[in-house]
């Protein structure tokens, strides 16, 4: 990973009227991190993702990217959502181009990079389908294919694959980190589910109940590929899940 900070979250605050849902959140996020948060149900994952891209005006703090306020209309920020986002009017390769069609490209440029991210989520004989004619999976791996097709500097998942089951889950999880190494994004992965984030994060950030703030962040430096039966893992898995208990 490199020692250049990403993203810096500096005394991150968010009110909801008087329920004061993140207290003072402070981290940095380090270029090509892929880092996972976890925390209690009802944490406030979403609201914390949310306000990084401000979907939510933050009460009060800052949030920059590259060392800039982050804005979403000048900074190439993708985000892919907890359900299904395809547009069910456009086929699989439309879907995968649709983030390109205002970047400042030429069109065989265009059609090259949507080419390439069909053909690593294996979906190129699937390009003229529509999004009801493909099952959860492939619906999901089209909107990583078009996420990551714009190359953007910085990518949020919120719990894209807590609705499949755990075979589609893996082979999904196995499909970020191959993208994540080869395009060295920065991602920040939201998850419930604590083993997950052990799979996939190189770091761990774990949160507080509401009002939510930073409670620790891990080091994961388990070697890829990794195998969930390994007494490593079971143990570091352990441990976040004690961290998260007694909050």
């Amino acid at each position: 990973m490199s020692d250049q900070i990403k993203v810096q979250v500096r005394h991150l605050t968010k009110k909801f009227g008087d329920l004061l849902v993140l207290s003072d959140v402070s981290f940095d996020v380090m270029d090509g991190d892929l880092l996972c948060v976890v925390g209690p149900t009802g944490c406030g994952k979403t609201t914390f993702l949310n306000s990084l891209v401000n979907i939510y005006d933050t009460t009060s703090g800052e949030i920059l990217l590259d060392g800039q306020k982050v804005d979403t209309k000048k900074q190439n920020i993708a985000y892919i959502f907890q359900g299904n986002s395809t547009m069910p009017w456009l086929t699989v390769e439309e879907n995968v181009g649709f983030g390109l069609l205002y970047k400042p490209l030429s069109d065989a440029e265009k059609k090259e990079r949507t080419e390439k991210y069909l053909e690593i989520v294996g979906l190129t004989k699937y390009r003229k389908y529509y999004p009801k004619q493909l099952s959860a999976s492939m619906l999901q791996r089209v909107s990583i294919a078009r996420a990551f097709a714009t190359e953007p500097e910085l990518l949020l998942m919120d719990e894209p694959y807590g609705q499949l089951d755990i075979e589609l889950r893996f082979r999904l999880e196995d499909e970020l980190v191959k993208l994540w190494q080869m395009t060295k994004t920065t991602v920040l992965f939201i998850t419930h589910n604590i083993e997950e984030a052990v799979y996939l994060g190189n770091k761990i950030m774990i949160l507080t109940n509401k009002p939510t703030t930073v409670k620790t962040t891990l080091i994961n430096e388990l070697p890829r590929p990794r195998d969930i039966a390994d007494p490593q893992f079971i143990e570091l898995r352990n441990k976040v899940t004690e961290l998260i208990k007694w909050w």
